[in-house]
């Protein structure tokens, strides 16, 4: 059987998973815990923004001693801030991230859970996901969802080029990792990956500020409330509208960094012999 009919066949038939022997050798299950953070806006575009505990279960098939496809379903938040007494901006926000991906890795050595001569390797990865998200931010101790409020106009008729965004995006994950097997089952990692997302708004800041009257007028006053909140640092301050708010020429990102363990699904099989052998 090729490698890709064999891929295809994991896909279709994971719920008879432990029905199968062939691919029970060559499958691990585990989970990741490490911690998740944010590129935008609301740090500059720097990628040593704030980090927040995060976790991952895994589903990863080792079809080649090079090659391995991999299942995840992440969870994390992020979240950013800049209240900043020269901008005034003092925008902020957090969010959950929930992640669903399909990667595949490249081992730079060759490499197989239980084979003693294969016993560590680096990895590259890269795939394709889906993740949900939710920014809100805190005023006046009350979290407030942002997308539904239209921060920036998004969908009035003054501002047609501006459309209301999706809380469920495509990314795109990528990053290295390094992997060492311990005993016939298990593997410990190492990994870290970027997440190139399609949108700007992870942290409810992308273009220009609006005018306030027409936010209230076509959303709620809460709507002009949150989108400039420079007049908390000084009450004389009010950004004009068309002034610019985020950087629209650069989409948001995220970062995943964890540990891992895994186990080959056949230690089930192992374990359940054993008693067998301890019954006699």
């Amino acid at each position: 059987m090729s490698h890709l009919r064999r891929i295809t066949l994991l896909l279709a038939l994971i719920p008879l998973l432990a029905h199968s022997q062939t691919l029970r050798k060559d499958v691990e299950i585990g989970a990741m815990l490490g911690a998740m953070n944010y590129i935008g806006d609301l740090n500059s575009q720097s990628a040593a923004g704030k980090m927040n505990i995060a976790g991952s279960a895994l589903l990863r098939y080792d079809f080649h001693s090079r090659w391995a496809v991999q299942f995840g379903f992440a969870y994390g938040n992020i979240e950013g801030g800049n209240p900043d007494a020269i901008e005034k901006r003092n925008l902020s926000f957090r969010s959950h991230i929930i992640e669903g991906s399909l990667t595949v890795q490249f081992n730079f050595v060759p490499y197989q859970t239980g084979a003693y001569a294969k016993r560590f390797t680096p990895y590259m990865f890269a795939g394709i996901g889906v993740f949900g998200f939710n920014p809100k931010t805190l005023y006046n101790g009350n979290w407030y969802e942002l997308q539904p409020l239209c921060t920036e106009g998004q969908g009035l008729s003054q501002y047609p080029d501006r459309k209301p965004y999706s809380l469920i995006q495509l990314s795109v994950p990528f990053g290295l990792g390094f992997k060492c097997r311990i005993g016939r089952y298990f593997t410990i990692g190492a990994e870290y990956g970027f997440r190139k997302t399609w949108t700007d708004y992870l942290d409810d800041v992308s273009t220009t500020y609006v005018d306030g009257e027409l936010l209230t007028a076509n959303t709620e006053a809460m709507a002009a409330i949150l989108a400039d909140r420079s007049g908390e640092i000084d009450l004389d301050h009010a950004y004009a509208p068309g002034t610019q708010r985020g950087d629209d020429s650069l989409n948001d990102w995220y970062a995943f960094f964890g540990l891992s363990l895994t186990v080959k699904l056949n230690v089930f099989d192992a374990f359940r012999k054993h008693q067998r052998c301890d019954a006699y």
